[in-house]
């Protein structure tokens, strides 16, 4: 099996949002996802986040989804809001090329640290993480306000 890692482009945009929904519902919240594919095709075109894919015989099988962001104590980081394999496709190392791209992403552009959320009862997924080595915070707590348009 041949996977193509690649930036991702306007055209892909519903496949990304088809994965985030996956993603959304692994992660018992679906009702969550508020977004479009239209507002992501806005958002891309304004450089609102950045993707990078992982393509199998030209289907697009997962993603990383990213922004630039800006801590106080470290400086710059590359933040990753998503990151998700189809299921189906999972087991086959896609995931560690679409992290390893995005690790080196965030050195590329010289950032200090790359962060990204995980929940925790999410056992592959921390497992994932720890193999490579990531430092998992366990004493800082999110807080959001959600607004409803």
């Amino acid at each position: 099996m041949s996977v193509l890692i690649r930036p991702a482009t306007e055209a892909d945009l519903p496949a990304i949002h088809d994965l985030v929904y996956e993603l959304a519902v692994y992660e018992k919240e679906p009702e969550a996802v508020e977004t479009t594919p239209e507002e992501y095709l806005e958002d891309f075109r304004n450089g609102l986040f950045e993707c990078t894919v992982a393509e199998m015989d030209g289907q697009v099988v997962g993603l990383t989804l990213f922004y630039m962001a800006y801590s106080t104590w470290r400086g710059k980081m590359l933040y990753l809001d998503d990151f998700v394999v189809k299921e189906s496709h999972r087991r086959f190392g896609i995931g560690q090329l679409l992290f390893d791209a995005f690790v080196a992403e965030g050195r590329r552009r010289g950032c200090r640290l790359v962060k990204w959320q995980v929940l925790d009862w999410n056992e592959p997924a921390l497992n994932f993480y720890r193999k490579n080595k990531a430092v998992i915070e366990t004493g800082w707590w999110n807080g959001k306000i959600l607004y409803r348009r």
